[in-house]
């Protein structure tokens, strides 16, 4: 790699960019996870909640990363900016499932919009992979991890309705 190449004004304000929504996810989470969230019932296959703490981080830093790839081939582009809004779109919908889920305390309202998440994230990794192969794949993480939480936001919803 050539690290001359490599715009790190826009790595850093990416990478920061995504590590601050996930700051602002977690205020709103924060105080419900040894409250509300501990007397939920949840499934068997729930991950232990250190797993958390170590997973978005790194989630939010491959995609800080993805952004970054695409974000410095120029905002001249139409499809480039577009793929740029979308992200900025799926960052707005992380951060509103916290406050549904956790904040407001409700899995019904939370599966609806991770549901909606799901969707953007999709659309997010198919236009940036069109614009950068590295960039779509860099959020594959993501949509897996998002995918499982579907499932778990779903099954607690239902263990718990």
């Amino acid at each position: 790699m050539n690290w001359e190449l490599i715009d790190w004004k826009k790595l850093i304000i990416s990478i920061a960019l995504c590590q601050l929504v996930g700051i602002v996810g977690g205020l709103f989470t924060y105080s419900s996870i040894p409250t509300w969230y501990a007397s939920l019932s949840k499934p068997a296959f729930v991950p232990p909640s250190w797993l958390f703490s170590v997973v978005w981080p790194l989630l939010y830093l491959l995609m800080g990363i993805a952004l970054y790839v695409i974000w410095n081939k120029g905002l001249q582009s139409s499809g480039i900016t577009i793929a740029v809004k979308v992200f900025a779109v799926q960052l707005f919908l992380n951060v509103l499932w916290s406050a549904l889920f956790f904040w407001l305390r409700s899995p019904f309202m939370g599966f609806i919009e991770i549901l909606i998440l799901w969707i953007v994230i999709v659309v997010n990794i198919v236009l940036f992979y069109r614009i950068s192969r590295p960039a779509g794949i860099l959020l594959m993480p993501y949509i897996l991890w998002v995918s499982f939480a579907v499932y778990l936001n779903y099954s607690i919803m239902i263990l718990n309705s």
